[in-house]
């Protein structure tokens, strides 16, 4: 039985496997430019962010009804919850549909289809976030809030994903001002490739909650201490990291250190079907390859409960917690 976690850093369109890649390109009579399916995962070899993001996009060309986004979501529900997630705050790219002509009702009527029924169906409960790609505009950033306010009672929050270098988090000022408005919770990944700068501008001009990636925040010991005195969670993704070449391997993850020094830290999986493992993997990796304790990993998985947007349900995250507690290390 797994540790029992929380997944608060997880790109759906990320967990795309090649079988169902192929599987959805047949049904939507999508031609895709790999011969099968080994093909494909040896194309999963990327140099940095950018090599991934071109591939991930250009996969995302078989996802167009919504049972293609319930079914992407499903099979997601399915292996994270044998790893041991029991609650998962999901992220989606709307403007990378909108450009290919598939509307937002499609979208997130697919995605809440599965996560809609996620705990009944796979023990598993859910909150949708509504990322913005940096890398487009912030008056495209503004028009997706804008097509989305209709399904506002289905997404909890807005996060900023994509590429990071030369897109920092004051272009989206005025959006994050009025997801705010609208009650809507706020995160956005920072210090991944970008400096440490962007973490520090994502927390004061756009006044976010949580911080995806962060690990460049050691660069700089005052916000280190920020972070550390105002609780704010890093949602770090080790396997992810080493893909994508953040850092070399696993045994140079600075997460013992980021924990050592009082960090709120979580492990995720990011981009599951590129990156090489779900939750559960994540976490089987960072205590073999960096020795974690048992009292380590029950840190993570604590605060990956207490850093969830699960405020509307505070009964739910005790029970969480305690499963936490009460879990024995085999």
């Amino acid at each position: 039985m797994p540790l029992p976690t929380a997944e608060l850093h997880l790109h759906i369109e990320g967990t795309l496997e090649p079988e169902l890649a192929f599987e959805l390109a047949a049904r939507n009579g999508v031609t895709l430019g790999y011969a099968d399916t080994g093909e494909l995962r040896e194309a999963y070899r990327f140099q940095d962010l950018q090599s991934f993001l071109d591939l991930y996009y250009a996969l995302m060309a078989v996802l167009r009804t919504e049972r293609d986004f319930e079914d992407l979501a499903n099979a997601y529900l399915a292996r994270a919850a044998a790893q041991g997630v029991r609650h998962a705050e999901i992220f989606f790219d709307p403007q990378a549909h909108l450009a290919r002509g598939v509307p937002m009702a499609t979208v997130v009527e697919g995605l809440w289809r599965a996560l809609g029924r996620s705990r009944e169906n796979h023990g598993v409960s859910t909150r949708l976030i509504m990322c913005f790609l940096r890398d487009e505009s912030a008056e495209s950033a503004m028009r997706t809030l804008k097509e989305a306010e209709p399904f506002l009672d289905r997404i909890t929050g807005v996060g900023l994903d994509s590429a990071e270098v030369g897109h920092p988090p004051v272009k989206f000022r005025e959006v994050y001002e009025a997801a705010a408005a609208l009650g809507l919770r706020r995160v956005a990944h920072a210090g991944e490739e970008g400096p440490p700068e962007y973490i520090t501008e994502a927390l004061d001009v756009l006044g976010v909650e949580r911080i995806d990636h962060g690990l460049r925040c050691l660069e700089d010991p005052r916000l280190v201490e920020r972070l550390v005195r105002d609780r704010v969670p890093l949602t770090l993704c080790p396997l992810s990291n080493v893909r994508l070449r953040t850092v070399d391997t696993l045994a140079d993850h600075p997460l013992p250190a980021m924990l050592e020094a009082g960090l709120v830290c979580t492990v995720n999986s990011d981009d599951p079907a590129y990156f090489g493992g779900y939750a559960g993997d994540n976490l089987d990796a960072v205590r073999a390859g960096l020795g974690l304790t048992e009292d380590r990993l029950r840190e993570l998985a604590r605060n990956s409960f207490l850093a969830s947007f699960l405020d509307d349900d505070e009964e739910l995250r005790a029970r969480y917690l305690a499963e936490v507690e009460a879990y024995e290390f085999g």
